[in-house]
């Protein structure tokens, strides 16, 4: 099975078009966060959005916790997909399965110890996919993305392999590591940001293109 690629912190149409003519299968847009790299406008967003072609998700990063504010960005940027990076009440999916339907619910899930993989288990049953990464929001400023930093790739195949959803691995891959990565953890897809990119900002074609054939590589 081909791992599925997602190219996030895309900030152009430009990038968008870029990614998805190296084969993205899904490219992710970041909305406010307490810190990190990647945020752009919701206006922004929604212009890049529009742009994207039938059979590509458009993925909304949004650190929002409560349901009003995610479906006012997702009418407003008119994603596809949202993804949720840090921790909700149940009551929020409940609320946007209700309000949203055909709208992906991802979760993140940030993969510190093996606390990670019962979080993953009791989220499971209300969203679509789960979203693995590298960031800490238990710091006093919360990291909920975008860190440049990989994870224990041990827990992030337990998770893979016991909660019956697609797994985005995400935190820390580039070409250099992204092979080794499928080849622990068996992910559905790969989710990159600065590892494609030049001094963490500007779409690298050269690196997206190597990350691209390394992931092709690879045949689970």
């Amino acid at each position: 099975m081909k791992t599925r690629v997602k190219i996030c912190c895309i900030r152009t149409i430009d990038e968008a078009r870029l990614a998805i003519r190296y084969g993205a299968s899904a490219i992710g847009f970041v909305s406010a966060m307490p810190s990190g790299l990647g945020p752009i406008s919701e206006d922004l967003i929604a212009e890049i959005a529009a742009d994207v072609p039938p059979g590509v998700s458009s993925f909304l990063l949004t650190s929002k916790q409560d349901a009003d504010s995610i479906i006012t960005q997702q009418r407003k940027t008119r994603v596809n997909t949202l993804q949720l990076v840090d921790a909700v009440p149940i009551n929020t999916y409940q609320e946007l399965r209700r309000t949203l339907p055909g709208i992906g619910i991802v979760q993140v899930i940030h993969v510190l110890d093996d606390d990670a993989l019962r979080e993953a288990q009791s989220v499971a049953p209300y969203v679509d996919a789960i979203l693995l990464d590298s960031g800490n929001p238990r710091l006093p400023v919360k990291e909920l993305g975008g860190t440049g930093r990989t994870h224990d790739w041990r827990i992030s195949r337990r998770i893979r392999d016991e909660i019956g959803l697609p797994v985005f691995l995400a935190g820390g891959l580039n070409p250099g590591n992204v092979a080794e990565a499928i080849r622990q953890v068996c992910p559905y897809a790969v989710d990159v940001c600065s590892g494609v990119r030049t001094d963490g900002r500007l779409l690298d074609e050269e690196k997206l293109s190597r990350f691209i054939r390394e992931v092709e590589t690879i045949a689970l």
